[in-house]
C-alpha cells in the first residue's frame, strides 16, 4: 500500500528532526566556535557550542507538524525525540563498555600533554565524544522537554486566540519563548550537572555562563527570524500539495 502525501511530508518532517535531533546531541560540547568581534572599539564576546547549528531546525520542523497536522502529531513527535534521546544514551554507554581499552580513569580517557596542550591520545577519541554526548544529552533531554512542549503549547493558544491569522506571530512568538528556555537550561545544567563548559573556575561564573546563554539564543533568535518567510513558502506548499 503506497503512502498518501499527508504521510511522506509528516515522515519527511519527522525524520529531519529526529536527524537534528541526533546531531545535536552527539556534537553537543564537542567543540565551541569563537565568532567574537568589535563594536565601536568594545569587544562583544559570542561563542557557539557547534551542537547548537542544527538546532533551530527542529523547532521550524515541529511549528510546521502543529500547523500542518495538529498538536497531538506535534506532541507526539516531541516524545519521540525523548525516546531517541535515551537510544542515543544507551548506545553510547554500550559502546564505552564494550571491550574498554586500557588506561581509563572512572570510565574516562587520560589526557597527555604536547607542547602544553592537552590531547586525546590515539584510541581514546571515542571516550572523549562519549563523556560530552553523555552530559550534552542528559542537560538537552531535560531542557527539550521543557522547551519543545512550550513552543508546541503556546504555538496552539496563539493560533486559536488568532482563529487561525497572524502565521508569524505565533511561529516566531512561540519559538523564540521556548528557545530561550531550552537554552538557558541546557547551559546551566551542561555546566553544573556535565561539567561540558570550558569555563575557568577560577574567576566569576556569572558573566561565562551569561555569554554562553546570550550567544546562543542571539543565534537561535536570528535563525528564528530569518526561517518566517520559508515557514511561511512551506506551509503554503505543503497545504497545496497534501490537498492535491
Amino acid at each position: 500500500m503506497s503512502l498518501s502525501k499527508s504521510d511522506k511530508v509528516f515522515l519527511v518532517l519527522t525524520s529531519l528532526f529526529l536527524g537534528s535531533l541526533t546531531m545535536l546531541n552527539i556534537l553537543g560540547t564537542s567543540r565551541f566556535i569563537d565568532f567574537s568581534f568589535s563594536f565601536f572599539s568594545v569587544e562583544i564576546p559570542f561563542v557557539l557550542a557547534i551542537g547548537v547549528l542544527p538546532y533551530p531546525i527542529t523547532f521550524l520542523c515541529t511549528d510546521l507538524i502543529s500547523e500542518l497536522f495538529g498538536k497531538k502529531k506535534a506532541n507526539f513527535v516531541v516524545w519521540l525525540g525523548l525516546l531517541l534521546n535515551l537510544w542515543v544514551i544507551f548506545i553510547v554507554w554500550l559502546g564505552g563498555i564494550m571491550d574498554a581499552p586500557e588506561g581509563l580513569i572512572n570510565g574516562e580517557l587520560p589526557l597527555e600533554i604536547e607542547n602544553g596542550k592537552a590531547i586525546v591520545p590515539h584510541g581514546y577519541e571515542f571516550y572523549h565524544i562519549r563523556k560530552l554526548t553523555l552530559g550534552a544529552t542528559a542537560a538537552s533531554m531535560i531542557a527539550y522537554l521543557a522547551a519543545q512542549f512550550i513552543d508546541v503549547q503556546i504555538f496552539h493558544f496563539l493560533k486559536e486566540k488568532t482563529k487561525g491569522k497572524m502565521l508569524w506571530l505565533r511561529n516566531n512568538v512561540s519559538t523564540l519563548i521556548s528557545q530561550l528556555v531550552d537554552t538557558t537550561a541546557v547551559i546551566l545544567i551542561t555546566y553544573y550537572y556535565a561539567n561540558g563548559l570550558p569555563l575557568n573556575e577560577d574567576g566569576s561564573l556569572t558573566h561565562p555562563l551569561l555569554y554562553f546563554i546570550i550567544s546562543g539564543y542571539v543565534f537561535k533568535v536570528a535563525v528564528a527570524l530569518l526561517d518566517t518567510i520559508p515557514f511561511y513558502l512551506a506551509t503554503k506548499y505543503l497545504k497545496k500539495f497534501i490537498a492535491n
